[in-house]
């Protein structure tokens, strides 16, 4: 299951890419927003990130202008990694390297196009394990020591 959040400023991408995994018969849970009404993007990002980090979510995708305050956001909640990400290989390898279970989208700075790419590289790329296993580890203690 797929949980996808956007503000205001991400509206149009989250119902582009909702269009795609309609097509793709992928399911997914919208925690909104549900118009281009100007919202608090943190509000969005909490919603996602929290069925992330509870786990009725397996991943994530938060959209906003940037991608990054929607990120900083989700990285609060325990067991989540947060990327922003604006090419397929910068998915790929948060994926991979990072064990990354939000994808953070920037509408600005992206096409529609480019982000279902991005979006399909996120969801289709495994964790790699191996040599990065111990490095998420360490970032799991970090959370541990930090976030109490």
């Amino acid at each position: 299951m797929i949980v996808i959040g956007a503000d205001h400023g991400g509206f149009k991408l989250k119902e582009e890419i909702k269009k795609y995994f309609d097509e793709k018969e992928i399911k997914y849970i919208d925690q909104g927003t549900f118009s281009e009404e100007s919202v608090d993007y943190p509000e969005i990002a909490k919603a996602v990130a929290r069925e992330v980090s509870e786990k009725r979510a397996d991943m994530g995708i938060l959209i906003c202008r940037s991608g990054i305050g929607m990120a900083i956001c989700a990285n609060k909640f325990k067991g989540v990694r947060c990327a922003p990400c604006y090419q397929e290989q910068t998915a790929k390898f948060s994926r991979m390297h990072n064990n990354a279970n939000i994808l953070a989208l920037g509408a600005d700075y992206i096409t529609t196009n480019e982000a279902i790419c991005i979006v399909r590289q996120f969801l289709a790329t495994e964790f790699e394990g191996g040599r990065h296993l111990s490095r998420v580890e360490l970032i799991n203690e970090l959370e541990k020591e930090n976030m109490k």
